[in-house]
Order: structure tokens, then sequence, then C-alpha cells
């Protein structure tokens, strides 16, 4: 039920977004052309510039989509939601002004361009903040409320309960929990165990509720279907809670093979073939316009690194990339050289004495990384994605970290969601997994996007690079 709220708050908040955007397009053409008089740049006609619109209000529902402007406030939090608005809006207005400027359309009025930002960028941030108030004093109201029941105690009944209670603007009110296990009194942080299974049969038909969680324990699934049957006899919404998510994670998907469900455990987009062919294109075409924008840095780190150190220019490591696959990954050489059997089992730390000059400079600023632009163009890496490790740290993580394995199901990449959110360097390797798990299941191209967006603004700067 959440989802499906979810989903029609959305599209009605997207059709909100349409409608902003071309309010604020409108009333920046009026501010520059009515009242500031500036009749001299028109040169082109009202109708002129209202078909731009066609353009620029799809690219900026896009962007939107691809900030996570449509997911759950309650998911960021207003600070991030603010700084998404801000954040798409920046990229929207370099994407339509270079498009226009590549186009050969430098009649448009800059001023008027600025100014649709500006008053975009109010209105978003204000309408976002108008909602969110809106909910939160519906749910204090005790509004829209749902009450609720649980059936079974289990891992998975406290998580629930712990997530319904952190998020009161969902509003649900749980009524309290049957379990054959639990004695009848027994407290969860304010819901109660208020009886048994068997009196399903008595509290339904006596209490207006509108929705049933069955929270069972893996021990007690044989239940399953006897529960269900009892459920829908009453009619209320039921739905079913999951206690194998230390197993299975949270996107699952299902296959109907003649009418039998098959549960794939873990859903990654990028393993369907299309979606695999867009991103590679992405990259052919990111590291090609990488590795020309980025020509006159590496030839001076070239011409620096020869100068102060004598050995190769470009090192080469052996990592681990698709399918467990090893691949040569370039880098500048940051280090003095060393025997390669010593390298393959140690990091650097702080102040390590075999990293030259050059190097720590190279190692904070990320430059060391740029020649992999040429990986991304062999096929052996992406833009975007888990960075690759070394075989020795492979076989060591793979027996101490939970899952740690799945991250190879997709290409290694230059930048990734856990660098982003600040996991580079010496930092946790588990927390980084975790990152990189969320990455590989909720791949998009707008996810992309967001990633090379943000790598730009803070990804470059590695404080934890030694």
């Amino acid at each position: 039920m959440i989802v499906d709220n979810q989903k029609n708050f959305s599209r009605l908040h997207m059709l909100i977004d349409i409608l902003i955007v071309a309010v604020s397009y409108i009333c920046a053409w009026f501010i520059r052309f009515i009242l500031m008089g500036a009749t001299a740049v028109r040169a082109r006609s009202f109708g002129e510039y209202m078909m731009t619109l066609v353009f620029i209000i799809p690219v900026y529902v896009l962007l939107y989509q691809a900030f996570g402007l449509y997911e759950p406030m309650r998911m960021q939090g207003r600070r991030l939601v603010l700084a998404s608005v801000i954040k798409a809006n920046t990229l929207g207005l370099m994407i339509t002004t270079f498009i226009w400027y590549a186009m050969g359309e430098d009649h448009f009025a800059r001023g008027m361009v600025f100014s649709f930002y500006i008053i975009n960028v109010c209105l978003e941030c204000s309408i976002r903040m108008l909602i969110f108030y809106a909910l939160r004093n519906m749910r204090r109201r005790g509004l829209n409320q749902k009450q609720m029941i649980l059936v079974g105690y289990s891992r998975a009944t406290e998580e629930y309960i712990d997530r319904i209670q952190q998020n009161p603007q969902w509003g649900y009110v749980i009524r309290g929990i049957l379990d054959d296990n639990i004695p009848a009194g027994t407290m969860y942080k304010g819901v109660k165990v208020i009886g048994r299974i068997a009196n399903l049969m008595v509290i339904l038909p006596t209490n207006r509720l509108d929705e049933i969680a069955i929270t069972l324990g893996l021990s007690e699934y044989y239940r399953l279907e006897e529960i269900v049957a009892l459920c829908e006899k009453s009619g209320v919404h039921t739905k079913f809670i999951p206690d194998y998510n230390k197993i299975i994670p949270t996107k699952p998907y299902t296959e109907d093979i003649l009418g039998l469900p098959v549960i794939n455990i873990r859903y990654v987009p990028l393993t369907n073939t299309f979606n695999a062919l867009v991103k590679r294109a992405m990259d052919i075409v990111g590291s090609v316009a990488g590795i020309i924008v980025a020509s006159p840095v590496m030839l001076l780190m070239c011409i620096l690194i020869k100068l102060t150190s004598p050995g190769p220019l470009i090192y080469k490591q052996e990592r681990v990339g698709l399918h467990n696959k090893t691949f040569r990954m370039y880098k500048f050489r940051s280090m003095e050289l060393q025997p390669e059997a010593e390298e393959k089992k140690a990091w650097t730390v702080r102040n390590d004495p075999r990293v030259t000059g050059i190097g720590k400079f190279m190692r904070r600023t990320s430059i060391d990384e740029l020649p992999q632009l040429f990986n991304i163009l062999k096929g052996d890496m992406s833009l975007v994605g888990p960075r690759p490790e070394r075989p020795f740290f492979v076989e060591k993580f793979r027996e101490e970290i939970p899952r740690y394995m799945v991250k190879h199901q997709v290409r290694p990449g230059l930048t990734g969601w856990a660098q982003v959110n600040g996991y580079r360097g010496d930092t946790s390797i588990r927390k980084r997994i975790d990152y990189d798990l969320y990455y590989i299941e909720n791949w998009t191209i707008g996810l992309d996007i967001k990633i090379l967006f943000l790598t730009i603004f803070k990804g470059f700067i590695n404080k934890n690079a030694y």
C-alpha cells in the first residue's frame, strides 16, 4: 500500500513539476522582456521561446528523476532534497545552454535563462517544503492513519516496528501482535503481543483494521498457507514481510515459468542486454571525451614523473573485474619501484616512504587514476561501478565480508556510489560493499549521471589516499 500510494504521489508530483517549470519559464520571459523592457535583445518571438519548453520540460523531469526527487522525502531529508533540486537545476542549465549554443541558437537571452534558473529553484524548493509540512501536520492530527496488526513474532516483526515508529509520517498504527510462541503481554517498543494466531477469527470481525502484516519467523513458514487463507476470508488487505532479509536482499525479482513463480535472489539490472549495451555506449563516449579533455594534464604528469623519479610512467596493477576475471589496471606511477611480490600484499599507509613527492599530489587529487580511461575504452572497466581490488585482497575479503563477491557481477568503475559517499582509500570495506550492492541492485543511467556529477564536485579530492 505504501508503494502504491507513493507511485501515485510521485506521478502527481511530476505533473506539479511540469507546471512549475512552465510557469518559471514564462515568468522569466515576462520579467526579462516586459518588466525590464529588453526589446533590443528580443531577437525571437514569444512563441519561439515557448516552443523550447517541449525540450526543456522532459530534460528537467528526467534530471529530477535521476537525482531522486520523486523518491519519498522521508528517505532523504529536507536538506538533501533541497541540495538535489539545486544540483538538478544547475545541470539542467548547463545542458540546455550547451545544446542551444551547439545548435547555433545564440539569440536566446542569457538574462532570461538565468532568471528561469533562479525562479525555478525557488519555486521547486518552496513547493517541496510545503508538501513536506502539510503531510507532517496531517499525520500529527491523526488524519489518514491506517490501523493494523502483525501476525507472527520474528526479527522481521521488530525491524518493521522500528521503521514504522521511525517514520510516523507513514500514518500506520500497530494495534498488536499475534503469536503462538511468545506469551501474551510481551512488549516490544510499546507494541504488545495480544494473543495467539487463532484469535484472528475473533479479532477481524470486531476490529476495524485496514491492514494485516504477516511477519512469521522462518521456522513457522509451514503455516503460511493457513494464515493467508484466514486473512483473505476477512477481506482486509494483507501483506507478507519475509524473515529472510539476511539471506535475500531487498530487491529479489520473480519469474513466471509456465505458472510456477521463481524467485531470483538478486536483481542486477545490468544483466539485461539492452541496459548493458546502453552503459557500454556511454562508457565509450565518456572515455573518449575524458581522454581528449584530460590529455594536457596527463602529458604534464608524464613529464613530472619522468623528471622526479626513475622508472616507467604507467604502472600496471592486476585487479579483479567482471565475472572474477583479472585484468591490468593502468595508473600513473606514484611510488618508487618495488618488488611485485611485496606490492601485492600491502596497502599504502599515512606518510608511506614509498610514495614520491608528485605521487602524493596525484593520489590526493586522483590524477593518478586518469589512465584508467584507457581501461574503460578497452572494456575492462566502466565510468561508474565498484572499485576493483587486487586478487590477494579479494581472496581475503570474500571469506570475511558477506556478499563481497557480488560486486564482480558488473564491470568495476573509475568512480562509484561508495566513492562519492566518502568511502575511498583507508575506509570501512563493509560500508563500501553496502554502497556497491546498492548501486548494483538499483542501477539506472540516471544514477550513473548523478554519480559522475557528484564526482566532479567532491569525488576527485581523496583525503583518505596516502
